[in-house]
C-alpha cells in the first residue's frame, strides 16, 4: 500500500527533473521537563509514504530514480535496557521494504550521492536542518504540501480497508454504550466501557479527544473533561472514535440516558436526523460541501418551525442566518490518516465570510476516493441565544418563551462517515440513529 502512495506522489513531479523528497518522522514527546512519555504516534505524512510508525526515521526520495531511502536511529544497549528489544537492520528492510536502509546520521552522505537540483521539505525547520548540513542546498518548502494533500484527500482501496476496520470497530463500541447506559453513570465511566471495546479489538491509538457528554455538557462543541454525571431525562452526546494503522473512524450519537425520547427531544432530534438522511442521499461527485451544508441548515430549521421554536417565512429565516445560533459548526470534515484530514480548502479557495457555514472544514466538489464526515447538530447555547433574542433583527424569529424552556437542553449532533463512490457513496457507520432502533437498544 505505502509503495503505491509512494508512486503517487512521485507522478506528481517532473520526471526529468533531479530532485529529491525529505521528510523527518516524528519524535517522542515528554510531558515538560520530565521522562513521562506520550504514546509515540507518528505524523501523518511520513506515515503515508512509509508505513513506519517508529520514532526518529526520516526519509529521501530520489525523484529522477524513484527510489526510497529510510534513515533509522543506530540504537544501542542502553536503549535495549530502557527500551526494549533493537530491531536489526534486516527487520527494518523486511517490514518496511525500502530500497535504500540507512542510519539517520548517513542523510547528508545519501544527498551528496544524489545530488538533486532542488529538495523539497514539508517545513521551514526541515529545510533549515538540511541547509544546516549543506548550505548549497536549495529547498523548497511550497510544494511537497500540496503534492502530499492532493494524494491523501484521494483515498486508495486499502486505505479504505483500514478506515472499514476502524468503522466496525467504533460501531461496535457505540452500540455496546448504547446498550449499557443508565442515568446516573458518570461521564468517564461510559468512555471507560467504550475504549474497552476498542482496546479489545487492537485499537489502542484514540484518533482524537473523545467526547462523551451528559445533559448541557452536549451543547459544547469540544467538550473534553468527561467527569460529571449524566442523570435521568438527560441527552447523552458521544462523538469519539480510534484509529486502525493510522487511519481514523469518528462517529457521533445523541440518545436519551433512560432510553426514552420526551417529545421536545425527539421533534430536535428527528429534525437534525432528516438533515443526516437527506444529505447523506445528496452525496456523489460534482457535488459541493457548502451546498450540503446549506440544505442540512434549512431542513433543521424547518424542524424547529414545526416545533414551535422559530417562526417567519424559510427563505427570511435563512437569509438572516438564524440557523447559525442553533447549527454553529460546518457539515463535516474529510477523514482519514487525521481526524480532520487534509485538503479540505485547495489554494485559492477562501472560506465563505457567512455565520455558521465559515467554519465549514471543507469546501470543494466532491470526488470518488474522498473519505467525509457528515455531522449535523442543533444546539441550545444561551450565550448565543441571549444576544439573539435582544436583537431587533434577529428576534422576530425567535419564539422566547419555548427557547428559554430548552436552555438546559444541551445539544444533538448525528455523525456517519460516508466514501464517496463513482456513482454515490458507501456508508461506513452502522450504529442505530433512527429513534425507535435506539429506544429499542437501550431497551427499558
Amino acid at each position: 500500500m505505502y509503495q503505491k502512495h509512494r508512486q503517487k506522489l512521485f507522478s506528481l513531479f517532473d520526471d526529468n527533473q533531479k530532485g529529491a523528497v525529505f521528510i523527518q518522522g516524528a519524535e517522542i514527546s515528554y510531558r515538560f521537563n520530565t521522562d513521562y512519555e506520550y504514546p509515540f504516534r507518528q505524523e501523518s505524512n511520513f506515515w503515508y509514504l512509509t508505513g513506519v510508525n517508529e520514532p526518529e526515521c526520516a526519509l529521501i526520495l530520489d525523484l529522477k530514480n524513484e527510489d526510497y531511502h529510510l534513515f533509522i536511529p543506530k540504537r544501542d544497549a542502553s536503549y535495549a535496557v530502557w527500551h526494549g528489544y533493537v530491531n536489526s537492520r534486516e527487520w527494518y528492510m523486511d517490514t518496511y521494504k525500502p530500497d535504500h536502509l540507512h542510519y539517520i546520521n548517513d542523510i547528508l552522505t545519501v544527498l551528496n550521492e544524489i545530488g538533486p537540483d532542488k529538495v523539497y521539505c514539508l517545513n521551514e525547520e526541515q529545510a533549515e536542518f538540511l541547509e544546516g548540513l549543506n548550505k548549497k542546498l536549495e529547498t523548497d518548502t511550497e510544494s511537497l504540501e500540496d503534492a502530499l494533500t492532493y494524494c491523501r484527500v484521494l483515498k486508495t482501496e486499502g486505505e479504505l480497508d483500514l478506515m472499514r476496520e476502524a468503522a466496525r470497530v467504533n460501531n461496535l463500541a457505540h452500540l455496546t454504550v448504547m446498550r449499557q447506559i443508565r442515568p446516573g453513570m458518570m461521564e468517564y465511566e461510559l468512555k471507560g466501557i467504550f475504549t474497552k471495546v476498542q482496546h479489545e479489538n487492537g485499537l489502542l491509538q484514540d484518533a482524537y479527544n473523545g467526547i462523551f457528554a451528559g445533559g448541557k455538557n452536549s451543547a459544547i462543541l469540544h467538550y473534553v473533561e468527561n467527569n460529571s454525571r449524566v442523570n435521568d431525562g438527560d441527552m447523552f452526546l458521544l462523538d469519539a472514535g480510534h484509529e486502525c494503522k493510522g487511519y481514523a473512524s469518528d462517529i457521533t450519537r445523541t440518545y436519551p440516558a433512560n432510553g426514552k425520547f420526551t417529545k421536545a427531544q425527539a421533534s430536535v432530534y428527528q429534525a437534525v436526523l432528516d438533515a443526516l438522511n437527506t444529505v447523506i442521499e445528496m452525496v456523489e461527485p460534482g457535488v459541493k460541501m457548502e451546498d450540503l451544508h446549506m440544505h442540512a441548515a434549512r431542513i433543521m430549521m424547518e424542524g424547529l418551525k414545526s416545533e414551535g421554536l422559530i417562526t417567519g417565512s424559510m427563505d427570511d429565516i435563512m437569509e438572516n442566518n438564524i440557523f447559525a445560533l442553533f447549527f454553529p459548526h460546518g457539515l463535516g470534515h474529510f477523514l482519514g490518516l487525521d481526524t480532520h484530514d487534509v485538503g479540505g480548502y485547495p489554494k485559492g479557495v477562501e472560506r465563505i465570510d457567512r455565520p455558521g457555514i465559515q467554519f465549514l472544514r471543507a469546501r470543494r466538489e466532491l470526488q470518488p476516493g474522498m473519505v467525509i464526515t457528515v455531522e449535523p447538530g442543533i444546539y441550545f447555547v444561551p450565550a448565543l441565544l441571549e444576544p439573539a433574542l435582544k436583537d431587533e433583527k434577529q428576534s422576530e424569529f425567535l419564539i422566547a418563551s419555548r427557547l428559554r424552556e430548552l436552555f438546559d437542553f444541551g445539544g444533538i449532533r448525528i455523525e456517519d462517515d460516508i466514501v464517496v463512490t463513482d456513482d454515490g457513496y458507501e456508508n461506513l457507520t452502522n450504529v442505530p440513529k433512527e429513534i425507535s432502533d435506539i429506544e429499542r437498544t437501550i431497551g427499558r
